[in-house]
């Protein structure tokens, strides 16, 4: 038990140390000096425990911390010399003296696993705004494929329709003149039609395939050819047409359509007008895209910046309150106030370093076995010594195996140990569960007591009523084969008890002392293999309730007069839980 509790002693310091450094009072380097000297043998587990009060101390003396080697140099524990010695030849670098940042020295040797990890090479912002300016990029040029080609399609189209217009026109007015071969009308057609904007030429041709107008009148009366051999022609209205190249580089659509008079060929009309407006158009649109695209880009990564900054700088903060709790330190907060998922996050960590400082604090101050009512009397005010003695009525529970002795004298460690265990884990929930809480295992005996620390009015009754109830799991799990279950006795007694923390600085533990807690001691010899007895006072408390069989009055030991005894035969009414 002494090595145990100064372990935990030790323990229990050097988790304050790691609070203290992260509130910067002790460097990580008291941390590595003192596992090192230990664990070389240079100083003793006591030793090391003496070390660190005295360095509690003088940082509560001073207001600022001492280095833990020098405080063990100062106490006479070890001379420097032998302490960097120690700390080199463990982490084969070179101390100089105790004033060297030995944390630094070994990540320069070693590098800590996260410093030798790869760094990024972008921050979560520059990332954010990379994804965005692709994400702009890609869109706007699938986005100006699809709207330029099908704007290019319509002012095609839109080209087809007025040289249909300009065909037809010819078309229907050129078949008299051609009969009279009055070349003068044709032309005078043609010059009136050249005036529409972006047509090239327009021409027509007689049915001996010479040209009788022509917008150039150089060309008139020479033989004509199609511009491109064995062009590829659409038609739409009885209007056939092609697109060609002229040799100057110009696009042109050549549109035309034969000229009929009562269905007789009298010719053709030809018209020819510029593409190169489309493309004129297309580039003027996609110059357009292209601004409107630079646009986006710097208001999308003006926004990106933004909230990936405002996005990582919360994710830091999360890093940070991480390393906290990981060195011990759970009532740091995440001072993130935010109405979004961060915010949600940072609420959920703070409530889990709460519930961890919580859940530490319940184990520094009042052990494991203890039921959720108690805990919430330590967690309202943990800090102050809230379990000082009092006064108060309580109802003992005494449970004792029946001839364990004899019972361990004849059986392997393993299995009594394994027995021991399952009894007394079937004996803590049961007492829990009907409110009361274990004060303490004494071997092969369980002490549970009800009413304190949480006083409960009907706290007799639910020690009764946990006596009989633990009766019947013993008994119940007994049938697997642990004879042992089945020859436990219980006593029961209520009276006036001392409650508080007893113990010394080094080890403390709440529990009740007194009379009461003697006499439902001595009263348990009479109580056989699962049976439950109880005192008087217990009957009178809840004669109502239970049905019981008087073993008469009983001498026992420390007590002048006798005191009546009685065994539980049965309790009425529904089982009593917390």
């Amino acid at each position: 038990m002494g090595k145990q509790s100064l372990f935990h002693k030790i323990t229990t310091l050097f988790r304050e140390a790691r609070g203290r450094m992260q509130r910067g009072q002790v460097t990580r380097d008291d941390l590595f000096i003192g596992a090192v000297l230990k664990r070389n043998q240079v100083i003793t587990d006591f030793q090391l425990k003496q070390a660190l009060e005295s360095q509690q101390e003088i940082l509560k003396q001073r207001g600022r911390a001492v280095r833990l080697g020098q405080v063990i140099v100062d106490l006479g524990l070890a001379d420097e010399a032998e302490i960097i010695r120690t700390i080199n030849a463990e982490y084969q670098i070179e101390v100089t003296s105790l004033a060297d940042d030995i944390r630094e020295l070994l990540a320069g040797k070693y590098g800590a696993y996260f410093e030798r990890l790869p760094k990024p090479r972008l921050p979560m912002w520059a990332k954010m705004a990379a994804a965005v300016s692709i994400i702009i990029v890609l869109t706007m040029f699938t986005l100006g494929m699809v709207v330029l080609n099908q704007q290019k399609d319509r002012l095609y189209d839109q080209t087809v329709r007025l040289g249909t217009v300009s065909i037809n026109y010819f078309a229907n007015n050129a078949p008299i003149p051609l009969l009279e071969d009055d070349i003068l009308r044709l032309n005078t057609l043609i010059r009136e039609a050249a005036r529409v904007e972006g047509l090239r030429y327009a021409l027509i041709v007689g049915p001996d395939n010479l040209i009788k107008a022509h917008t150039d009148v150089n060309l008139i009366g020479l033989p004509f050819k199609h511009f491109v051999e064995d062009p590829v022609t659409r038609e739409q209205d009885e209007v056939i047409h092609y697109r060609y190249n002229r040799p100057d580089g110009e696009r042109l659509i050549n549109l035309y359509r034969t000229i009929q008079f009562k269905e007789k060929a009298l010719g053709q009309v030809h018209v020819g007008i510029s593409l190169d407006f489309i493309e004129a158009l297309i580039r003027q649109e996609r110059l357009s895209i292209l601004l409107l695209t630079l646009l986006l880009l710097v208001v999308g990564l003006s926004i990106a910046i933004f909230y990936g900054i405002r996005f990582t700088r919360p994710v830091s903060h999360l890093v940070r309150a991480t390393e906290e709790i990981a060195m011990g330190n759970y009532q740091y907060r995440v001072p993130i106030r935010r109405k979004d998922e961060l915010g949600t996050l940072a609420g959920a960590f703070n409530r889990m370093g709460q519930e961890l400082y919580k859940n530490a604090m319940a184990q520094k101050s009042f052990g494991k076995y203890v039921g959720s009512e108690v805990l919430d009397l330590i967690l309202a005010n943990p800090e102050t010594g809230w379990l000082k003695g009092t006064r108060n009525e309580a109802t003992i529970l005494f449970g004792d195996v029946r001839g364990f002795t004899a019972y361990a004298a004849d059986q392997p460690p393993e299995q009594v140990v394994d027995a021991l265990n399952c009894y007394l884990e079937i004996a803590t929930r049961v007492i829990i569960k009907h409110g009361g809480y274990i004060d303490k295992f004494i071997g092969d005996a369980i002490l549970g007591v009800f009413g304190v620390p949480v006083y409960r009015q009907d706290h007799v009754e639910r020690a009764v009523r946990a006596a009989v109830a633990l009766q019947e799991a013993l008994l119940q799990e007994s049938r697997n084969g642990n004879t042992l279950l089945a020859a436990v006795g219980i006593s029961v007694h209520t009276g006036e008890v001392l409650a508080g923390n007893v113990g010394s600085q080094t080890k403390m533990e709440y529990t009740v002392i007194g009379d009461s807690v003697n006499l439902a001691s001595r009263l348990n010899a009479f109580a056989g293999p699962s049976e439950v007895v109880v005192s008087r006072r217990v009957v009178e408390s809840i004669e109502r309730l239970i049905d019981v069989h008087s073993l008469g009055p009983q001498a026992v030991k420390g007590r002048a007069d006798a005191v009546e005894v009685f065994k539980i035969l049965r309790i009425r009414g529904s089982r009593h839980e917390a």
